[in-house]
């Protein structure tokens, strides 16, 4: 007779148990996921190219965000990390792909960026190595791929990670932009057991999910042309967001 449920931590545990294996992408086990994902780097994948999200480049234009200590989630390819690395930021930037490390690492030794790499499971390394504080908390398409449960610890993460008047900025799939991204209801992830490839959020569920932050800007991405020097996608959300000091 299983009776373990007592601490926050069981219920979240329990709750990743009720999702079929293979549409994991938060933990060490959708690593091999986004190992193949990764593989072939000709793969026509938008965020593939070596440009920045352009609200990233556009806060720091415009001098919402100041160089710092930045921790990029789920950096993939590295193209944000080499950004902020370019603006003076101290970057430390984490994925589960050691494929798409590996190839972050390519793109920095081709630039002479300094950023620390980390693999593993964010999570568990804002806990460790990674504990802060960072003056900036950056995501371009980590969020929208956890349950709905993992919010929980993900607003734990940035209460741990996150300085005093330090930012928190996101990209993440946008609901009604006829792009990627599930609308379905909350709860009906747990009854198909899946994600669907990612949770889709509107303006009003992300203002209520980080709503102990400080809104600074809220908008959906612009679309940037093929020979733009930055990436953008209007099928995603941006966000910039305040801690209190």
């Amino acid at each position: 007779m299983d009776r373990d449920i007592r601490t926050t931590d069981d219920v979240l545990n329990l709750l990743d148990g009720l999702f079929a294996p293979e549409v994991d992408r938060w933990t060490a086990g959708g690593a091999a996921w986004w190992d193949d994902f990764y593989a072939d780097r000709s793969r026509p994948v938008p965020f593939f190219v070596a440009k920045p999200d352009e609200n990233l480049v556009s806060y720091a234009e415009r001098g919402l965000i100041a160089p710092g200590r930045a921790l990029d989630l789920g950096c993939g390819p590295g193209r944000n990390a080499l950004h902020l690395a370019s603006l003076g930021f101290e970057v430390d930037a984490v994925d589960l792909s050691p494929a798409a490390l590996a190839w972050a690492e390519d793109r920095a030794r081709a630039t002479g960026a300094a950023v620390r790499f980390h693999q593993g499971d964010a999570f568990a390394l804002t806990q460790a190595e990674l504990a802060g504080p960072y003056d900036l908390v950056y995501d371009s398409g980590c969020f929208h791929h956890l349950p709905p449960h993992r919010r929980v610890s993900y607003l734990a993460l940035l209460d741990r990670v996150l300085a005093p008047g330090g930012h928190f900025a996101l990209t993440c799939f946008a609901a009604g932009a006829g792009g990627m991204g599930s609308e379905l209801p909350d709860a009906e992830f747990y009854r198909q057991s899946a994600l669907h490839g990612g949770i889709a959020y509107d303006d009003r569920a992300l203002r209520r999910i980080f709503g102990d932050l400080t809104e600074a800007e809220l908008r959906r991405m612009r679309d940037e042309p093929a020979e733009s020097a930055l990436f953008g996608e209007p099928f995603l959300w941006t966000g910039l967001f305040r801690r209190a000091a």
